[in-house]
C-alpha cells in the first residue's frame, strides 16, 4: 500500500486516481487474482483521504469487475472473466478502444503513440507466459 500515492492539484478526482493505481497495480501483475485488498479504512488513514472516497474507488473497481467483496472477509482481486468470442468479442474490443481513445484525446496523449505502447506492452505480458 506505500506504492500508492495521490497526485498534487491534477484536478482528477482522488477516487479516479485510486481506482487507476489499484488497475494498474493488478494489470502490472503486482496484484494477482485472489489476493486480499487493503480495507478502505486503512487506504483511508495512510492517503489521509476521507473514507467515503475510498469506498467510491472500491465500488468502481467492484462494479468494474476487478475486485470481488465478501461480506465479513473484505475485498479481493477478482478472477479475470472467462475469454469472450465472436461478436461479442469484437464490439467489447470496439468499445474499449474507443473509450481509450478519447481518455487519450482529452489528456492529450498522441493515439498512435499510445497504440503502440499498448502494443509492445502486450508483447511484454506474451512473453512473461
Amino acid at each position: 500500500m506505500a506504492a500508492l500515492r495521490l497526485g498534487e492539484k491534477t484536478g482528477v478526482p482522488i477516487y479516479v486516481q485510486l481506482r487507476e493505481q489499484f488497475l494498474r497495480a493488478i494489470g502490472a501483475g503486482l496484484l494477482s487474482p485472489g489476493d486480499q485488498m487493503p480495507t478502505m479504512r486503512q487506504v483511508a488513514v495512510a492517503l489521509k483521504v476521507d473514507l467515503n472516497t475510498v469506498r467510491r474507488a472500491y465500488d468502481e473497481l467492484e462494479r468494474l469487475g476487478a475486485l470481488e467483496l465478501v461480506r465479513g472477509r473484505g475485498s479481493f482481486v477478482a478472477q479475470p472473466p472467462p475469454a469472450k468470442g465472436g461478436l461479442e468479442h469484437e464490439r467489447d474490443t470496439d468499445n474499449l478502444a474507443r473509450q481509450t481513445l478519447a481518455a487519450a484525446l482529452a489528456m492529450g496523449v498522441d493515439p498512435q503513440a499510445l497504440a503502440n505502447r499498448i502494443a509492445a506492452l502486450a508483447a511484454d505480458k506474451g512473453d512473461e507466459r
